[in-house]
Formats: structure tokens, C-alpha cells, sequence
């Protein structure tokens, strides 16, 4: 994966971010052939070497000291702020985010953001998808319709259609879709075959209170005087198991303007690398509400997902799902218990 030479014992060598990956991924104890992945019990990981930003700052709060590495940053911003020695440009901002505004954003995520014209991983296959969560929600399936043999489209239609469009109809049921929802990509939209911005794609602009929010998380890393202008977002959607591997993000045309990543539903763990794969990665906590910004020489630098925890006892979203209570949510709920989005906006020009 990574190209990386076969040592004389003919295993392929393992770079550090790699090792660091394979720690923390998730794996299962080994149980009876029969028995289905869901009835397994996750195999133990030490964690004792991931950074808790978010204990830091209560610790912090209480009079403590900050752990050698870390440091506080002083910007006005209203909330603590923490950097990293020996990755600059890096800034991590525990509990960033209101409640209200975790939830917000997630509803956002899950209803509106994957509309068209924005893109998202399905267009390749299924063309545009519209109302996928809702389909969802209503049990739908997606089927393909053939009426115009030369521009064969697919559409959601209720369960008690299906029999009768039947006899051999290709069909998935939209809950399945929403749950191999990978990426979503808002305001210019991003070429993943090409991996670059492609102006000529139609897209919604991002919403203005996105832009505003974002505008104001991306003040600790922004060059003096200048402004932050949100012009293209992705947004990841985890399940349980998923990871994303050790990469850089370096399409934009000015690094020293921030990449503003939001965490929302269960935590993870973040990997922060050096410019290599051969550094050592940095692993941290990433809950509910942890806002990252990487400017600078932090965009030079891999990192990843390894891991997200969506067990009752480290997943932490008891207040989201206190919020996600009422009966017309229990849909998002039943998603929310085991998956994490992440919203990373980004300046383009």
C-alpha cells in the first residue's frame, strides 16, 4: 500500500504510521467460524500514549500542568486552545462546538448535505441520489428504472412497490445506501479521479451559517489580519470498523490558510504524522465537538483515522443522544450510536 520495500524475511516492512494505524484499528476476538462479526467482542487497545485533550483542559482548569509537548495557545479565542511541539501550525480546540451545534450540523450532514448537486461517493455508480436519509428512514429501495433504455436512472420507491416492478429488477434498500455513505463535498466540488477542484461542476454554496462557524474556529491559525473564506467542504461519514488511512490534503493553493475539521458523533483516534511516513504519528482523542485546525507546515504532514469507538462505554454521545430523544429522531438516534462525521472546510484560492 504504502511502497514499501520487502526486507530478506520477505514480509513487506512496515512505516511508523503504518504500525500506528495497525495498533489502534479495530479487531475482533476470534470466536466459533459460524458465529456473525456483530455477536464479537472487540479485542482490548492501549491507549495509554493517546493525547486527551480534552482531560488536559480540565486539568488545566483546576491549576495543573499542561504534558511536556503540549502547549497553550494565547489568541482571545474564548475557549482553550492547544498546539503541538514540533507541529506547528497545528491546533486542536476540545468541545469547540456547542451541543446545539453538534446536532445541527449532523441533521445538516445527514439531510442536506449529500443532496444534489452536491456529489457524493454514490454518484459514481447510482448518479445523483435524492433524499437518501429520508428513503431511509421510510424503508425504502433504490431500483433502477429502464423506461428510457438509453439513460437508464435510479429512484427510491416505497416497499409495497417493489413486487410489483419486480421479475428480476435490480434493487438495494436505501438503509443499506446510507450506511455505505462515505463523502459528501459541499460548495466546490472536489474530483476525486483527478484530485482536483473542478469550478465547472454544479454545487450548492456552503450555507452561511457553516461559513460564519467556520470563519470564526479558523481565527487561532489565520495569518494576522486576514480572514478565513470557506469555499469547498468534504464531509467523511464513519461506521463502525471504518478507518482513513494516513494521507495529506494538499489540493488547495495556500497552506498557510487552515484546513477547519469538525468532529461530530463517536470518538476517535487522530493520527498526526511528519512529513514522511517513517515519523512517528502523534495519536489523540477526537470526541464530539473537538474542532482541528492544520495550517502551515501542518499540511505537510500525514495523518488519519485508525479507529472510532461506537461501544456504549466509549463511544461518549450520552448528551447527543439525550438531545436525539424524541420519537421523530429515533431514526438519526439508531444512526448516531455508531458513526462520526467529520466536516473539513477548506479555503481553495
Amino acid at each position: 500500500m504504502y511502497g514499501a520495500e520487502k526486507p530478506p524475511g520477505g514480509e513487506p516492512e512496515r512505516t511508523a504510521f503504518r504500525q500506528a494505524e495497525k495498533k489502534y484499528k479495530l479487531y475482533y476476538d476470534d470466536g466459533p467460524l459460524k458465529s456473525s462479526r456483530k455477536k464479537k467482542r472487540a479485542k482490548p487497545v492501549d491507549v495509554s500514549d493517546v493525547i486527551d485533550f480534552e482531560a488536559i483542559s480540565e486539568a488545566r482548569e483546576r491549576g495543573g500542568e499542561l504534558p511536556v509537548g503540549v502547549a497553550a495557545v494565547r489568541c482571545g479565542f474564548g475557549r482553550p486552545v492547544f498546539c503541538l511541539e514540533g507541529r506547528p501550525g497545528f491546533y486542536f480546540i476540545p468541545g469547540a462546538l456547542s451541543l446545539e451545534e453538534q446536532c445541527q450540523w449532523m441533521r445538516e450532514s445527514l439531510l442536506s448535505f449529500p443532496q444534489p448537486p452536491n456529489r457524493t461517493n454514490h454518484n459514481a455508480i447510482y448518479g445523483p441520489l435524492q433524499d437518501l436519509f429520508a428513503a431511509a428512514k421510510e424503508r425504502k429501495f433504490l431500483v433502477k428504472d429502464e423506461s428510457d433504455g438509453d439513460r437508464p436512472t435510479w429512484k427510491f420507491v416505497d416497499e409495497a412497490e417493489v413486487p410489483l416492478r419486480g421479475n428480476g429488477c435490480t434493487l438495494y434498500p436505501a438503509s443499506a445506501l446510507l450506511r455505505k455513505l462515505r463523502w459528501s463535498t459541499l460548495g466546490l466540488q472536489f474530483d476525486w479521479s483527478q484530485r482536483n477542484y473542478d469550478v465547472s461542476l454544479p454545487h450548492n454554496k456552503i450555507p452561511d451559517a457553516l461559513c460564519q462557524l467556520a470563519k470564526r474556529l479558523a481565527t487561532p491559525a489565520m495569518p494576522r489580519g486576514e480572514e478565513f473564506r470557506p469555499e469547498a467542504a468534504i464531509v467523511n461519514y464513519f461506521a463502525s470498523g471504518d478507518t482513513l488511512g494516513g494521507h495529506l490534503d494538499d489540493m488547495e493553493a495556500d497552506w498557510s490558510k487552515p484546513i477547519v475539521s469538525m468532529s461530530l458523533g463517536c470518538k476517535a483516534i487522530f493520527l498526526l504524522g511528519g512529513k514522511t511516513r517513517q515519523d512517528d504519528p502523534i495519536a489523540m482523542f477526537l470526541r464530539s465537538g473537538d474542532v482541528v485546525l492544520m495550517a502551515g507546515e501542518a499540511r505537510e504532514c500525514f495523518h488519519g483515522v485508525p479507529r472510532i469507538f461506537t461501544d456504549k462505554d466509549t463511544a461518549e454521545i450520552t448528551p447527543l443522544e439525550l438531545h436525539f430523544s424524541r420519537q421523530d429522531d429515533c431514526f438519526l438516534l439508531e444512526y448516531l450510536r455508531s458513526s462520526r462525521i467529520n466536516i473539513n472546510i477548506r479555503q481553495v484560492f
